[in-house]
């Protein structure tokens, strides 16, 4: 048997498996970009587009207000936890393998819960599409890598790509808003199987097959340690929030110990393994470490004001779904200006001053959200909250997926890079989990202190304990960001790393 075909797919040849050398460029790459952007815009829609839909989701299977947050916790939770796994798996497998069985088993599990009856088969499934995406995500941006090898065209085609992250945001609202309106919430699911099935056709015609050599072995122990500990966490935190169980019960208490012990197992297990599935030199540098706990805290908060603002439009404003989206347009805009501006200001004053200026602003951004009440004015109240905190993040997202490089070797960089993805999705499940618990808290203690008081203005409380405790998640990344991130304008990489 010839020793290429031990590493090579069933289905293809040793000449496709790696990044092959050809006489020139893919004539068809910029065709391939068109499908893997697709590809793309299909994750980041999924967000927004569910997150519209929350509400009337909520009501429709009758899911409580502790337990909504587990339509988008089960599916950050899957994405982040697997992300590195999945990561890892395109390389061995192959890319273009990776990225259809990644849009297969998207399409099914969001075609699941499209049809979901009931809570259990929705989070479910919403599960299964987060595991899915966290094969597909990094194997769409590998083949990005290894499709576009000239450096100009690579710089292109990655701005491209960023551009649909950024935008597809935006369309992802307006699109939640009109199907849940117009058609059923079921629909915000269901909008991915077609779409998911005319790329994966594409796909097949147009994208090349490549695949890493070397040693194939995976970090199983690793990958059971972080996730199941990231669950008993997650789970730790939903359980308080539940009316009669709360912080000291037994099982909360279960739960969070055994998140503990999971977690510190999976940090010792990685410095010992000989394959760790997260190599330990990647986040004890401390301008890498410090980036990643950044987009930890950021996205702890960040999605949980997501989450909350969502029904503070529908349910207490009174918002269609449709109007719930063009209210939060104008934080997609303000990410999109804001990143363009960002990007001119880097290289001229370095990424700490951008940092800390992005989360002193978001801060202050959030705490404004603290005036809302039920009776507020979009304009007055909220629309200067959503600036505040867009233009924030911007200053925080371009210089640090620059610093979650900095100085990491050629062999970490997609590690490094994936790694951001991970703390960002985990830091979402993280924050929903616990942010909704303190909303749920606050609600019912509001309730009890105020009988006969009216159950919206219990909410709007909620809220603001919801609000004041993101703004304390973004102000301790701010006190990292300026401890920890000192690297300088020279001392960025060229290319910087890319969050989905």
């Amino acid at each position: 048997m010839p020793a290429d075909s031990l590493t090579t797919p069933p289905g293809t040849t040793s000449s496709d498996a790696t990044p092959a050398v050809t006489s020139g460029p893919d004539p068809r790459r910029w065709l391939a970009l068109a499908v893997i952007a697709v590809a793309q815009l299909m994750i980041v829609l999924d967000v927004s587009v569910v997150n519209i839909a929350l509400p009337d989701a909520g009501i429709d299977l009758g899911i409580s207000a502790a337990d909504i947050q587990w339509v988008v916790t089960a599916y950050t939770l899957a994405f982040g936890g697997l992300l590195l796994l999945g990561g890892r798996i395109a390389d061995f497998i192959g890319r273009k393998r990776a990225f259809l069985i990644g849009l297969a088993g998207f399409a099914g599990a969001s075609a699941l819960g499209g049809i979901a009856p009931n809570q259990e088969l929705l989070f479910a499934a919403r599960a299964l599409q987060g595991g899915f995406a966290a094969l597909l995500a990094p194997a769409a941006l590998s083949l990005l890598a290894v499709t576009f090898t000239d450096a100009r065209e690579r710089a292109r085609a990655f701005a491209v790509f960023g551009a649909i992250s950024g935008g597809g945001a935006a369309i992802g609202l307006i699109l939640g808003g009109v199907l849940t309106e117009y058609a059923s919430w079921r629909w915000t699911l269901g909008i991915n199987v077609p779409i998911a099935i005319v790329t994966a056709v594409f796909a097949v015609a147009l994208i090349t097959e490549s695949r890493a050599t070397g040693d194939r072995r995976y970090d199983v122990p690793g990958v059971l340690l972080s996730a199941l500990g990231l669950v008993s966490l997650v789970y730790g935190f939903s359980k308080a929030a539940e009316e009669g169980v709360g912080w000291s019960d037994p099982l909360t208490l279960t739960l969070l110990g055994a998140a503990v012990v999971l977690l510190v197992s999976f940090v010792l297990y990685e410095r010992r393994a000989s394959h760790p599935l997260l190599p330990l030199r990647v986040v004890l540098d401390r301008n890498r470490g410090g980036s990643y706990l950044v987009f930890l805290l950021v996205g702890a908060g960040l999605f949980a004001i997501f989450l909350f603002l969502t029904f503070y439009f529908q349910q207490t404003l009174g918002y269609s779904p449709l109007e719930s989206g063009f209210a939060f347009l104008p934080f997609s805009g303000g990410i999109i200006v804001g990143a363009g501006i960002v990007s001119q200001l880097l290289p001229r004053v370095g990424p700490r001053p951008l940092i800390i200026a992005g989360l002193a602003l978001a801060v202050l951004g959030v705490l404004w959200l603290t005036r809302i009440e039920s009776t507020s004015a979009y304009v007055t109240e909220v629309l200067p909250a959503e600036l505040a905190i867009s233009f924030g993040m911007a200053a925080v997202f371009v210089p640090a997926s620059s610093t979650a490089l900095v100085r990491v070797g050629e062999h970490d960089a997609g590690i490094a890079s994936a790694v951001l993805n991970t703390s960002q999705q985990v830091g979402g499940s993280l924050g929903l989990a616990l942010l909704s618990t303190f909303y749920a808290s606050a609600v019912s203690g509001h309730l009890a202190d105020n009988p006969g008081g009216a159950p919206g203005e219990a909410f709007v409380h909620g809220y603001h304990v919801a609000f004041i405790w993101a703004a304390g998640l973004l102000a301790v990344a701010l006190v990292i960001a300026a401890v920890a991130i000192s690297a300088k304008k020279d001392d960025l990489p060229a290319d910087g790393a890319m969050a989905v």
